[in-house]
């Protein structure tokens, strides 16, 4: 079941990071929806892993939580290249600017954002193969 799970977290996020590819030419006028879409696959990504590695409870209330299991799970694992779980804490860290700030989000951050997410899913996929999760 738990292969099953990953799969669909999986698929989800690498569906998201493709969206934000094809609006990430134009960050003048889709940067919300693309540095959207990178934090929504980064959080998927993070689903994948955490199913993968045990998980159970994938809260979509507190993101941050997520962050501090994956990197216990991580340590658990002896998994020695952790650096994808900092940047994912920065990724969800802008989340609540972008989807609710009354602020406007500079490109530059958009940018950020996007690449980002870019080198999380990198981590993330070659992470899900280097531990052998099952349904990666």
């Amino acid at each position: 079941m738990a292969a099953v799970q990953v799969q669909h977290y999986l698929n989800r996020a690498r569906d998201l990071l493709k969206g934000m590819d094809f609006l990430k030419e134009d960050l003048v006028e889709l940067g919300y929806s693309s540095a959207l879409l990178a934090i929504h696959g980064a959080i998927s990504y993070s689903d994948a892993l955490r199913i993968g590695l045990g998980g159970t409870d994938l809260s979509s209330d507190d993101h941050q939580s997520a962050t501090r299991e994956l990197q216990q799970m991580l340590t658990a694992r002896k998994y020695e290249k952790p650096e994808g779980v900092t940047r994912l804490a920065r990724l969800l860290g802008d989340k609540g600017a972008v989807a609710y700030g009354s602020v406007p989000v500079e490109q530059t951050k958009f940018k950020s954002i996007v690449q980002q997410a870019e080198r999380f899913a990198v981590w993330a996929e070659k992470t899900g193969k280097e531990l052998k999760i099952e349904g990666w």
